[in-house]
């Protein structure tokens, strides 16, 4: 089973590539030419898409709430998995990502990621800072955001979310936009942070109703912060026997 696994995860590694390589052509559009930002998301979903179908693993995409593509969001996703990163370019709203950046290290992919996203280091104040600022500057261009409200993959026992910062609320009640919880509730099975093997599966991502932001102040920051998180760890514990009936099968 351990072979077969290793098979599965050389041969995503080569769809990867492929898939990468052949849109990064086009992903130097937005780079080079900024007022082409929206280009990032098309290309986000393109790739997420192609990846899947190329490594045959099935997805489903659920919305709950109406996304209107027209306006801004903030997207908040948990984060147990790799493999998060594409299934929230399943995402039918145009984003960019805020992330950590240890990608940049990564060859072509990091350049590029770096470019086209917002790269944070945790660990350091100046950087969060300079993050923060920064996303705030992305949405008075127009852009909506992904963030990553645990700060990265840090969970110390799967799939329990861990404590949220509050830079995604933060930003969110400042530019008055919405916040829309999301659920990834099989990746962390899927593709384990601490084994980098793929193996079979559904994925899965649901988009919550939007949390709506007007007339909110920085005060309201926990609240928001506390909401958020209640929908998302309440449908995570929805998904208790499926979670079993999947890491049997694999």
């Amino acid at each position: 089973m351990r072979f077969l696994k290793w098979l599965y995860t050389a041969w995503g590694m080569i769809v990867f590539s492929v898939v990468f390589f052949s849109l990064l052509p086009l992903l130097l559009i937005p780079i080079f030419f900024p007022s082409q930002y929206k280009l990032v998301g098309i290309l986000n979903r393109i790739w997420a898409k192609g990846l899947f179908i190329g490594i045959l693993k099935p997805y489903k995409v659920e919305i709950r709430g109406k996304l209107d593509r027209k306006k801004q969001y903030i997207f908040c996703p948990n984060h147990f998995s790799y493999i998060d990163i594409p299934t929230m370019g399943l995402n039918p709203v145009n984003t960019i990502f805020v992330g950590k950046s240890s990608m940049s290290k990564v060859p072509v992919f990091g350049w590029m990621y770096s470019k086209l996203h917002i790269t944070v280091d945790r660990s350091n104040l100046k950087s969060r800072y300079s993050s923060l600022i920064q996303s705030m500057d992305a949405i008075d261009q127009g852009k909506s955001l992904v963030i990553y409200p645990e700060g990265g993959i840090v969970t110390k026992k799967d799939p329990v979310i861990a404590r949220f910062k509050d830079g995604a609320f933060r930003v969110a009640i400042e530019k008055q936009i919405p916040i829309v919880p999301v659920t990834i509730p099989y990746n962390w099975i899927i593709l384990p942070p601490y084994e980098f093997l793929v193996w079979r599966g559904m994925i899965k991502v649901i988009f919550h109703e939007p949390i709506e932001t007007t007339g909110l102040t920085l005060a309201d920051v926990d609240t928001l912060r506390d909401k958020t998180y209640a929908i998302m760890n309440q449908e995570l514990n929805k998904h208790v026997e499926s979670y079993t009936a999947l890491k049997r099968m694999i």
